[in-house]
C-alpha cells in the first residue's frame, strides 16, 4: 500500500514545476513590475518602460492624461 501523498510523488518523479516553469526575467517597469520574455511592453520617449496592461495607468500619472466616455 503507497501513502505517499500525490504531490510528492510528483515531485519525485518530475521535480519541482514551479522551478522548470520560471519564465525569464527582463526587468522592472516603471511601476516595479516584474517584466517576463512574452510580455507586451511600452516605452516612451525618455525610455521609461511600462508593462503594456498598466498603460492608462502610466499616461495618467507621469502625465497627466484623463480618460473619460463621452
Amino acid at each position: 500500500m503507497n501513502i505517499e501523498h500525490p504531490a510528492i510523488t510528483r515531485v519525485n518523479q518530475i521535480g519541482y514545476a514551479d522551478m522548470a516553469a520560471k519564465e525569464e526575467h527582463q526587468g522592472i517597469d516603471y511601476f516595479g513590475s516584474e517584466i517576463l520574455s512574452g510580455d507586451d511592453v511600452v516605452i516612451d520617449e525618455d525610455g521609461e518602460i511600462v508593462l503594456k496592461e498598466d498603460l492608462e495607468k502610466f499616461l495618467a500619472e507621469k502625465y497627466g492624461f484623463k480618460f473619460q466616455t463621452l
